[in-house]
């Protein structure tokens, strides 16, 4: 039953990434300094919206009631805890992190990202906050217990959807260099979440449902961030840098502009 869950998991993940690859594209020039690279105009169509609607689907219909899908979150629990009854490996609250991680690694490596470290960080924080006000706000209103009694924070995942949020953004600033960084995204997500499950500290359809947030989060953030970007600046030189830190177990960012 286990592995069955799994397999359609990350089967889910593989064609998201898979899906995106066909999005047309096209170049326009930046208005922001610090780098000669050209800002993509991200038209997706509808089709890259399936995934993350479904995996946020097969959350919320997994808090209608008694069904199939929340009987399946209570016996894939009870295989978990009968055959791991002390799992306890918390690296899932460093690997939602790992993929943006990248993007930034890959950058100074000489692996160029598509945008600029201020278009992207822009993005990333955007993002960032999507998806914590939406799960923040749906925990509180589904009221769900989490599997280990801790709290009634359950659903959605947060782990997850912020590990599949920085997967989508490796993904949308290094698809155009090779698929398998995208793959890698995703894989690291696909493994914070399956922790999630194995520390008891959620069930199958919370994680599912946060990877739909998260890959929605990013997806909503590039699309709109061009048209918010030309309103604000209006294609006029900023002089300002976003960087990354991550400190103390939490991500956050350094902001510096010159006036």
């Amino acid at each position: 039953m286990m592995k069955s869950i799994m397999i359609f998991f990350v089967f889910l993940a593989a064609f998201s990434t898979a899906s995106a690859q066909n999005v047309p594209q096209e170049k326009d020039s930046l208005g922001i300094q610090d780098t000669t690279r050209v800002e993509i105009k991200y038209k997706p169509k509808a089709s890259a919206y399936i995934v993350p609607g479904v995996f946020i689907g097969y959350g919320l219909i997994s808090l209608a009631g008694d069904n199939v899908i929340r009987r399946l979150d209570y016996t894939t629990n009870a295989e978990l805890q009968e055959d791991h009854p002390s799992f306890a490996f918390k690296l899932d609250n460093y690997l939602r992190y790992a993929p943006a991680v990248a993007v930034y690694g890959l950058d100074l490596l000489g692996v160029k990202a598509k945008h600029s470290i201020v278009d992207r960080s822009i993005m990333l924080l955007s993002s960032y906050a999507l998806v914590t006000v939406g799960v923040g706000s749906l925990k509180g209103v589904s009221n769900r217990l989490r599997p280990n009694g801790a709290n009634a924070h359950s659903f959605p995942s947060g782990h997850t959807s912020l590990a599949f949020m920085t997967a989508e953004f490796l993904h949308q600033e290094y698809k155009d260099h090779s698929v398998w960084y995208s793959i890698g995204g995703y894989v690291i997500a696909t493994g914070t979440g399956i922790l999630r499950l194995y520390n008891n500290a959620h069930w199958v359809s919370d994680v599912v449902a946060g990877a739909g947030f998260g890959i929605l989060s990013t997806k909503v953030t590039y699309l709109v961030y061009p048209y918010i970007k030309r309103k604000l600046f209006k294609n006029k030189s900023v002089d300002m840098l976003v960087s990354p830190s991550y400190q103390n177990g939490s991500m956050g960012f350094n902001l510096i502009k010159r006036f």
